[in-house]
This record gives structure tokens, sequence and C-alpha cells, in this order.
């Protein structure tokens, strides 16, 4: 470990008895001394950066609502119109931050100990960050822009008439990328992952009764509850395809799971609590009680091990304990899953070892 790293991790209470080592106590926030005393040693003076992560990746985020303006076009104007209505406004945009950061940061770790790496040809194969990399001229080697199948067949009908706007060109930004380290499909990464976060506002709006969004009317309110649905849905479908042209299972695999996470979560939160006591064969509508139609049992239905159920007759404690339990996982599911998952996929492609990744998981779903 190197001396400056060292330094900064002292420990809170070290810092806590230098501080009032003088003899006269001193009313400072020890954690504030500690983050101060870190900057000072990592960062030259008057350098934002350490307080500003935005800085760090400020032309990728920039660029995040234009690149994302080309994977969602469509040949229905009001389509386009309802579909790019939340990008318009300012958002966070926490997400795309995160994987461009770690995607930045990922790329100080030296080539010869990345087991997991092979770089597309559709990558900026000229970074000197990736020297000396193997190649992969497989279909897994295509830009993140080509389709997988032809096009005639993915378009239906009248290919002609629709555009596809996943297969525009990239501009100059891969001549960016040569400069910064970031991988195309790192940021294609950040894009997908906004795209998914901005479906499930979309719906969750809907399912919330929401009058507004970012300062705007929400988008079942400026347009209508139908045509907000359908547009999450449209934003989530292009975002599956964007997911399928990273032509790498493992992200595939990740990113699909976080929209059925997204969907399950919601679903916990109508329910909202495992001690209410209801009718678990029924459920209440503006005041109205709809009993849920039984299974026939031709679909057997499996739980996930990782499903919380409904205690019977126990004490106030253990009913406590099952409702913090209960709104922890909903609580991954709607959020933490789609953060931490995103932290692994920047990860995964990134090349880094398993230990690597799985840090990254565990980044994104502590945060």
């Amino acid at each position: 470990m190197s001396p400056i790293l060292k330094r900064c991790l002292i420990p809170r209470s070290i810092i806590s008895l230098r501080l009032y080592s003088s003899g006269q106590p001193q009313a400072v926030n020890t954690f504030q001394t500690a983050i101060e005393t870190a900057e000072k040693l990592v960062q030259p003076k008057n350098d934002s950066t350490f307080s500003d992560p935005f800085s760090i990746v400020s032309h990728e985020m920039s660029n995040l609502a234009k690149l994302i303006a080309n994977l969602i076009g469509s040949g229905h104007p009001t389509l386009n119109r309802v579909s790019s209505y939340y990008f318009e406004a300012d958002g966070k945009n926490v997400r795309p931050l995160i994987v461009l950061l770690l995607s930045k940061a990922l790329l100080n770790i030296p080539i010869e100990e990345r087991n997991r790496i092979t770089i597309d040809s559709s990558d900026v194969t000229t970074q000197p960050h990736f020297a000396g990399t193997p190649l992969n001229n497989s279909i897994a080697g295509k830009s993140v822009d080509e389709s997988i199948s032809p096009l005639t067949i993915l378009h239906g009908i009248n290919p002609k008439v629709i555009l596809d706007p996943l297969s525009k060109p990239m501009d100059e930004l891969p001549k960016f990328d040569a400069l910064n380290g970031i991988l195309p499909k790192q940021r294609r990464l950040a894009e997908i992952v906004e795209m998914i976060h901005t479906a499930s506002l979309l719906h969750d709006d809907v399912i919330d009764l929401s009058d507004t969004r970012r300062g705007r009317p929400s988008g079942n309110i400026a347009f209508s509850n139908k045509m907000a649905v359908l547009a999450g849905d449209f934003l989530l479908g292009r975002a599956s395809v964007a997911i399928a042209r990273l032509r790498n299972p493992e992200v595939i695999e990740l990113l699909s799971t976080t929209i059925a996470n997204l969907v399950e979560g919601e679903f916990m939160q109508l329910k909202n609590t495992v001690m209410s006591g209801e009718d678990p064969n029924s459920i209440t509508n503006d005041g109205d009680i709809k009993d849920i139609p039984k299974a026939t049992g031709k679909v057997p239905t499996v739980e996930h091990e990782y499903s919380v159920t409904s205690p019977g007759e126990v004490d106030h404690d253990t009913n406590v304990s099952a409702a913090f339990e209960y709104y922890l996982h909903k609580t991954y599911l709607k959020t933490a899953s789609l953060m931490s998952k995103l932290s692994r996929a920047a990860g995964v492609l990134s090349g880094s070892q398993d230990n690597i990744i799985e840090n990254c998981y565990e980044f994104g779903r502590n945060l």
C-alpha cells in the first residue's frame, strides 16, 4: 500500500485524538476533517475534481441526452415526443455517472492484471491503455451500433420507412475515448442504464398518480396514462436491443434481471407491508375489494429463494423484523439492483479480475 493511501486510511478515532491532544477541546467534525486531509494529500491545491466527480467525465455526461436520443427514435412522431419527454429535463443522472466514473477508475488497473479482458474490434484498439491486448474478431467484435440480425428482419414489414437509430455512426466520440480510456461499450452501458431508469419513472408516475417530475408535468399528466406506459415499454424495448448489441452474455444477464427486479419491487411496494393482515387473495383499488383469480395449476409457480414470506401468528418484534426485511428487499429490487448490477457490468466490460468485479458490485449495492 502506498504511503499516501496509508495516510488517507487513518482511523477516525486517531484523527479525533490528534485534534483534541492540544488540551483544549475543539468543536470539529472529525469526519469532515478526515475528508479535507485526504483531499490535500491526493489532489493539487485549488483542484475541484475531488469534490466534483461530475467534472471527471463532464464531456461524456454533457453528451448523454444527445446520445440517448439517437437510440430512441421511431417512425411515429407522438411516440418520439413521449419517449424523449423526461430526457429533456435535467435529471440527476446518477446511474450513468457511476458507470463512467467506475470505467475511469478501472482504467488504472494494468492490462496484465485483467484476466478477463479481450478488446473487441469495435473498441479503440489504438489506445495506449490497451496496448498488447488480444483482439476478439468473432461476432462479439462487432460495433455496439451493428445489428446482430438483418435489419429487414428487425424492422418487419417495411424497413425502408423506419430509420434504425441504433445503426447511426458514433461521430467523433471514439476519438475522444482514445484519450480518456472509456470504452464505447462502457459509454453505451451508461446510456442503457439511464434508459431503464427513465422507463421505470414513466411507469412509477402512472402507478403513484404523480403530477410532476423534474419540475414539469409528469408523463401521465402531460400525455396520458396509456401513452406513458407505452413509452416506458418502448424505452425498455430499445434498451434491450442496445443490451444485446453489447454482445456480452454476463452483462446481458445482469441488465435483463434488473428490469425484472424493478417490476417485482414495484409489486412489493403495492403491497407495502407484510403485516397488514389483509386477505392475500384479494386486492384493494380505490376502496373497492377485488378477488384475485385463483391459479389453475397448469403453470407451476416457483418462488425465488430470496422471496420474503409473511409471518403468521407471531410476536410484535418478529413482525417488525419481518417488515424491515421486507422493506430492505423491496428497496434492493427497486433501486439497489440497478445500481449494483450496472457497477458489476462496468467491471465485466473492463475485463478486470473476478475479485475486482465483485467489489464493483458491492460498491454499487451499498451506495
